[in-house]
């Protein structure tokens, strides 16, 4: 008897003790992913800050190269340390040269959108990205959003529409004849279809070999897209040696911080919520423009983000 009360105090023992476990992991788990949120939305509203001024020095496409360029450069002392694409097959191949080519196409449209273009509507129209992920998500990653989740993604959606509606075109479709809205858009579409596709990348091996990829075919088919564009390298770098060339390396710091959270955060979460949450940089975007940038209509414009805001929240707290 006594042997049998024993062995059902440790088995109750045993199953506190796991429970408590799992309940730490899950909270540290929480508590990493929140994190690499926060450093994701601040490092990408920064890049475009970087990206915005450089762009009125040199061509989109020279800045989109250099980016990946230098991100690959710093990458190659960690692959002879940690590794890269060890015990993958064709497929991760396949993904990564499909993902360097739609991400060097996504951020060559980002940058040119943002060349004339406000910062506090350039941004924000991004919110659009988290309904394409969805969409894409549901369709290639069989990742299916909860109600609260479309709850919360709508509120995003629809807070858009107040930044959006403080254009000169107000929310028409005229709206879509600004060159700098197409540019997003195409941007947004081509980011989207990249996020699906890391998110396999990941699943075939790991955040930091996606990490590695980026960088790395980024690098190649932004060479490609200069070439077809007949840029001269040589003449768009003596531009950018006279004229704060310190700030592609802060560009460069902002990108490899925004591209590694991503890829942690798309590892802990479904692309649709993650892009979705990606989306309160457009708060810090706004007050960017305004500060920096001197853009007007910033009231109407932090409303329709804290609209945002709170749809971010509702994913954050049911999800």
């Amino acid at each position: 008897m006594g042997n049998c009360c024993n062995l059902v105090y440790n088995s109750i023992l045993e199953n506190i003790t796991l429970q408590k476990e799992v309940k730490e992991k899950k909270i540290l788990q929480f508590l990493l992913t929140t994190t690499a949120v926060i450093l994701r939305i601040f490092s990408n509203t920064l890049g475009n800050v970087y990206q915005k001024k450089l762009t009125t020095k040199s061509n989109p496409l020279i800045i989109t190269f250099l980016t990946y360029l230098f991100l690959t450069i710093i990458c190659i002392p960690f692959v002879f340390s940690k590794g890269y694409a060890q015990n993958t097959g064709a497929s991760f191949w396949l993904y990564s040269f499909l993902m360097g080519a739609l991400g060097a196409l996504g951020n060559a449209f980002l940058v040119k959108s943002l060349k004339n273009g406000e910062l506090s509507v350039i941004g924000p129209i991004n919110s659009y990205k988290s309904l394409v992920g969805l969409i894409l998500g549901i369709l290639f990653l069989r990742e299916i959003p909860n109600l609260y989740g479309l709850v919360g993604m709508a509120l995003i959606i629809f807070g858009s529409y107040f930044i959006l509606d403080t254009t000169k075109e107000r929310f028409t479709l005229k709206l879509l004849k600004n060159k700098e809205i197409q540019y997003r858009f195409y941007s947004l579409l081509f980011c989207a279809a990249e996020a699906i596709v890391i998110k396999k990348v990941i699943l075939i091996s790991s955040a930091w070999d996606a990490f590695v990829s980026w960088c790395l075919f980024g690098a190649v088919f932004s060479a490609l897209l200069m070439l077809f564009e007949k840029i001269k390298l040589s003449e768009e770098l003596a531009v950018l040696k006279t004229r704060n060339a310190t700030h592609i390396l802060k560009l460069v710091v902002c990108m490899g911080i925004m591209q590694y959270t991503t890829n942690y955060v798309f590892a802990n979460m479904n692309v649709g919520y993650a892009l979705a949450l990606f989306q309160l940089s457009s708060v810090l975007s706004i007050i960017f423009g305004y500060k920096i940038f001197r853009e007007e209509n910033i009231f109407p414009r932090l409303a329709g983000s804290l609209i945002m805001v709170a749809g971010a929240v509702i994913i954050i707290l049911f999800n």
